[in-house]
């Protein structure tokens, strides 16, 4: 095993839940040594909660934390940035600046101006960025992709893409849900509710598989519950690049639905369909043939499906282990910068796909405001 990374984690107090899930993604492979961290806004929290997780070093701000780490000889070599939306610009900006690599929840950011300008810094920076658009990382989404490029499927035609679900289907932010509370307030989310918090991944994973760029869209964005300030449900239409059509729906508000992220795609030569609750399973059908099943590491795995998984096929790996995936595809590429060679291919979401989700959301907005107009990514 090669010397472990040197992680610091902005956000993700002992009850935030995403905070948890990168710690848990980070150690899952040995690759990351958590050494320090700023967990919370509040400095009594920040420091309580840092004494729970461990960390050798506890600070109070973001701000002290990335200049004292800079300063360091042992100090941490990448932040992981699991704060609200409304703070990732400002965050990740302090330690790009000090050639830190990150590693960043999604969305990149809330609003779209900040999503240009740190993709810019971030850019400028010696230091990577890594987005943790996590379901790139499971195994059969990667042999989806792999059989998309492969023109298993023909001339693509159409993309449907959908992420229902029920948490938010009465107004919980009302009663002191920390995690509602956030999602639900434009100055802490951003100009997006559901859109941006789950229909980012939706998109994310059309984008992912098939590798299609978004044309223009037209969006239908609702608030169902009442008082709610943002979106809780999406219907959108979408145009891709050379023609191909597509359809994304996500809501919170869809009782009895729990995380039903579910990818469609057809092409003239037949069609594929893989179910986040079924992450193991990938169901491809060639027109006029029966239905196929592959299954992770089981026969007909592709390079990308066994480089994803960790055990024999028909042991579940889920959810952590696509994080752990992305945590591991950094940390090699972390060594890499570290040593002066060049970084191992990967498939890593980068900043100029967060900047893609973010442009996503802003045009749902603009859209929805026209009565559903078709409008083009800015």
């Amino acid at each position: 095993m090669a010397e472990r990374v040197r992680l610091g984690m902005v956000g993700g107090g002992a009850d935030a839940f995403i905070g948890a899930v990168h710690r848990i993604a980070a150690r899952l492979d040995g690759h990351y040594e958590l050494v320090a961290g700023a967990l919370s806004s509040t400095p009594d929290k920040a420091r309580a909660s840092g004494e729970a997780v461990g960390l050798p070093r506890i600070y109070d701000t973001y701000a002290e934390m990335a200049k004292r780490e800079a300063r360091r000889k042992d100090g941490i070599e990448a932040v992981a940035v699991v704060t609200p939306n409304h703070l990732h610009y400002a965050v990740a900006r302090e330690f790009l600046k000090r050639d830190i690599d990150v590693i960043c929840d999604k969305p990149l950011t809330g609003t779209l101006p900040e999503a240009r300008r740190l993709a810019r810094l971030a850019e400028r920076s010696k230091a990577l960025f890594i987005l943790t658009h996590n379901y790139t990382g499971y195994p059969m989404i990667r042999q989806a992709r792999e059989m998309v490029a492969d023109g298993e499927l023909g001339r693509l035609r159409l993309v449907n893409v959908e992420y229902p679900q029920d948490w938010l289907t009465e107004p919980v932010e009302q009663q002191g849900v920390k995690q509602a509370e956030w999602r639900t307030d434009p100055d802490r989310s951003g100009t997006g509710g559901a859109i941006g918090d789950i229909g980012t991944h939706a998109f994310n994973l059309a984008q992912f598989v098939t590798r299609l760029e978004l044309d223009r869209l037209s969006a239908d964005l609702d608030s169902f519950a009442p008082g709610r300030r943002l979106d809780d449900n999406a219907h959108v239409m979408l145009r891709f690049e050379s023609g191909v059509k597509g359809l994304l729906w996500c809501s919170q508000v869809a009782p009895g639905v729990e995380n039903g992220l579910r990818l469609r795609i057809f092409g003239d030569r037949g069609g594929l369909e893989w179910f986040q609750e079924e992450p193991g399973r990938l169901w491809v059908t060639r027109h006029g043939e029966p239905k196929r099943l592959y299954t992770r590491n089981g026969a007909g795995a592709t390079p990308g499906n066994t480089a994803s998984s960790r055990i024999p096929p028909g042991h579940p790996e889920g959810y952590l282990e696509a994080f752990a995936n992305l945590y591991a595809e950094a940390a090699e590429a972390i060594r890499a910068r570290r040593e002066g060679r060049p970084a191992p291919a990967n498939l890593l979401p980068s900043v100029n796909d967060g900047l893609r989700g973010v442009a996503f959301v802003d045009a749902c907005v603009r859209s929805s405001a026209r009565d559903a107009a078709w409008v083009r990514p800015r």
